[in-house]
């Protein structure tokens, strides 16, 4: 996917597609991640779609979540669904950061041509 070392750097546009792209990815997790914590609260509590698309948002945002949980059912599932959205955290950070990162390994450890 990305350049051998030996190669050279990517043009500016082209390395701003890959950013681009990266960021669509990380949207697409963040889509897939909520949709999971919004249908796993509808079954698992019985509230509206309102109401677990706010608990798993401020789930996955790292804030908590806002309505009182009753069944046990549903407590685990937020405690299994915070895990997982720490998780997911770091690997949107991954997903996002790679391309900056390997551009700047890339241009620091570039093999001398002479």
């Amino acid at each position: 996917m990305y350049e051998h070392h030996t190669r050279p750097l990517l043009p500016k546009h082209l390395f701003i597609r890959r950013v681009f792209i990266h960021w669509l990815l990380s949207a697409g997790v963040v889509a897939l991640s909520l949709g999971l914590g919004i249908a796993g609260y509808m079954i698992t509590e019985g509230i509206s779609f309102i109401d677990a698309m706010l608990n798993a948002s401020m789930l996955l945002g790292g804030m908590g979540p806002v309505t009182e949980l009753h069944t046990n059912a549903g407590k685990l599932f937020a405690s299994f669904y915070a895990l997982f959205s720490g998780m997911i955290f770091l690997v949107l950070a991954g997903i996002i950061m790679a391309p900056v990162a390997h551009r700047l390994l890339h241009h620091f450890l570039k093999k001398d041509p002479s």
